[in-house]
């Protein structure tokens, strides 16, 4: 088959403009590997879970850019929110509410990322109080189910009070509106729940570590490679590349995305329309560690 290497919609771009193919690139993709959706049931899992006293909740941790936050949105997408003038009762419905802990983590900031996400920003002198309070009387008029918080980790930048405080406040809104918690951000978010005993018996750990070579990675660059509008087959899946891949990425996700994308714009800026072995070598890219190592 024509482009037979390529899925249905990169199929339907491949003979679109150079422009078109590298905006498409640079465009986020979903790829459903198979960790991601064994995430993805449990948070359905959650989603569904009858009311009780004590809600199970879920930790979410990993690497910086290896896929937590588009887990996390995938799942809210699943479960989109329904908007106030299509409900019957003239209520917007909100089943999944992702806000993220903010970076100087308080409870002014928190409840007002709350109203912010429920599209009801409020005023900055606004009391603590009153922003808590809104925050629950509309998360329960919009019915929401599941809170999403990502960033958790930003809980560490503060003080050793306000880390105490922010932690409080969310075994408190897991109490008070009986809904799952889920709690996202790199290893330091284990640390940060972790530390209130009553918190950690209650989030059950689950982690996206960084990728190793193996059946699954090879089917992820299989899967990547089919997304890219390129008119040749490049094997991403083969050692030649996959390899270099791996090491390059240092096994994050998102790196791993960088480095191909970047490779697929010059096999269509060059006419190759397939990713090389030199290609992927001579792409200007720079390893994670590398970048943390740069003078200034």
């Amino acid at each position: 088959m024509l482009y037979g290497h390529l899925h249905s919609s990169a199929q339907a771009a491949v003979e679109d403009s150079n422009e078109a193919r590298i905006r498409r690139i640079r465009t986020d993709r979903w790829m459903g590997y198979a960790t991601a959706q064994t995430l993805l049931a449990a948070l359905d899992d959650l989603l569904n879970f009858p009311t009780r006293l004590r809600m199970p909740n879920l930790l979410l941790a990993g690497p910086t850019n290896n896929g937590k936050t588009m887990i996390l949105d995938k799942f809210r997408r699943n479960h989109p929110r329904l908007e106030a003038c299509e409900a019957s009762e003239g209520l917007a419905q909100v089943p999944v509410l992702k806000v993220q802990m903010p970076p100087g983590p308080d409870e002014r900031r928190f409840f007002g990322a709350i109203l912010d996400a429920l599209g009801l920003p409020c005023s900055p002198s606004e009391r603590v109080v009153t922003r808590q309070e809104a925050a629950l009387r509309v998360m329960r008029l919009t019915s929401v189910r599941v809170l999403v918080i990502d960033e958790a980790h930003n809980l560490l930048s503060g003080t050793s009070l306000q880390q105490r405080r922010m932690l409080n406040v969310l075994r408190w809104l897991g109490n008070e509106l009986q809904i799952p918690l889920v709690a996202a951000g790199t290893a330091e978010v284990l640390r940060a729940i972790q530390s209130d005993e009553q918190l950690a018996n209650r989030f059950k750990p689950m982690t996206l570590p960084p990728w190793k070579d193996g059946t699954e990675f090879r089917r992820l660059m299989a899967t990547l490679e089919a997304t890219l509008p390129l008119r040749q087959a490049s094997h991403l899946n083969e050692d030649a590349l996959a390899e270099v891949i791996l090491s390059r990425s240092e096994g994050i996700l998102g790196e791993m995305v960088a480095i191909v994308s970047h490779a697929a714009e010059r096999a269509i800026l060059s006419g190759t329309e397939a990713i090389t072995a030199k290609i992927m070598l001579d792409t200007d890219y720079i390893a994670p560690t590398a970048r943390r190592r740069v003078a200034v």
